[in-house]
């Protein structure tokens, strides 16, 4: 399984050399590399490469809108860059997600490489070409899929993170586990979140999502699984956005796993004790918050989720612990009773 990798991308122990492989194979006229503060300062000076432009923004889900990439556009334009050029995104999610879209759109369309530096982005965002911003408080509401050049993860990196960032990145090895590999999901119960060695774990868990995406890249039909926890998830973590009590993506999605298999217990798709083990095991890990916002303010969130289709909100839940099934339609009676 875990040599299911896409052709793109490289878990790299050179990241120096790796990268220059992978500039060389686009033979760009420019190239640009898009950091924010945190990578500004821990990870680009580990980068031996030489660019001819530097474009820094603020680092958090909040700057990943439309007006930073307007910043970026406009730096490009400045800097005389063409449909030639190389935008190089170091970051996490908001860097890789907002730097692809940057660069999908700007000219109709330059290469760009993604360097993920966090967990998350490492085993999820990097693998299966969705690119985007968010829009009036919606997360990823303007996008579009386009795979890049390349993607280089380096396990390295993961160094310069806190613990609370591994932990978020940790969220989505776990949804791909719940969703596709009950046998993982056997061997993460029996280690303690310390014990974890990512260079096993990554590429096991870029595979799971490859496999998926690669099988439906558009999202048509089994893709959608990849979605299970994200649905009250992403709503959730809008919602915090707006808040003093910030919450992170995988935070965020651990409440969403969490509320999603309680809708499932209560629509008879899981039962209650594999429910039950999956949310013991998140809150030995996780410190989740005690007052989750009202349906009302999900309920705004959940029906502009993109997954819906006019007809009502429609869930990936797991029904058993490495199976996920897609396009289920939950009545409002189970929604308000789990939301309560």
């Amino acid at each position: 399984m875990s040599n299911n990798l896409p052709n793109y991308l490289t878990i790299s122990s050179v990241i120096n050399a790796d990268l220059n492989t992978s500039i060389s194979a686009i033979n760009a006229d420019k190239i640009a590399i898009l950091v924010d503060d945190n990578t500004k300062k821990y990870c680009l000076p580990k980068l031996k490469t030489s660019w001819d432009l530097v474009i820094e923004i603020k680092s958090g889900e909040k700057e990943k809108t439309l007006t930073s990439c307007e910043h970026i556009w406009s730096e490009l334009t400045n800097a005389g860059f063409t449909r030639k050029s190389l935008l190089i995104n170091l970051g996490g999610g908001v860097i890789g997600d907002m730097g692809g879209f940057a660069a999908a759109t700007f000219k109709r369309g330059m290469a760009f490489i993604n360097i993920p530096t966090t967990l998350l982005s490492q085993v999820d965002a990097s693998i299966g070409g969705k690119l985007g911003v968010d829009f009036q408080g919606l997360k990823n509401h303007i996008g579009l899929f386009q795979e890049p050049n390349s993607v280089i993860i380096y396990p390295e990196f993961l160094k310069t993170l806190p613990e609370r960032e591994l932990k978020s990145g940790f969220a989505e090895i776990v949804k791909h586990t719940l969703i596709r590999d009950k046998i993982q999901w056997e061997y993460l119960l029996e280690k303690s979140f310390d014990s974890l060695d990512w260079k096993e774990i990554i590429p096991k868990s870029i595979a799971l999502k490859n496999e998926i995406v690669s099988q439906d890249p558009r999202e048509k039909g089994l893709r959608k699984i990849l979605n299970y926890g994200h649905t009250i998830g992403h709503a959730i973590e809008t919602h915090f956005l707006d808040t003093s009590s910030h919450l992170l993506h995988g935070e965020a999605i651990v409440l969403g796993m969490i509320l999603e298999n309680k809708l499932g217990v209560e629509a008879g798709i899981l039962d209650e004790n594999s429910a039950k083990e999956i949310e013991k095991y998140l809150e030995g890990i996780y410190t989740l918050p005690d007052a989750l916002p009202t349906l009302e303010h999900l309920k705004a969130h959940l029906v502009q989720d993109k997954k819906n289709d006019g007809v009502g909100i429609r869930f990936s839940l797991i029904d058993k612990i490495g199976s996920c099934t897609y396009d289920v339609l939950i009545e409002n009676e189970i929604l308000k009773k789990v939301l309560k």
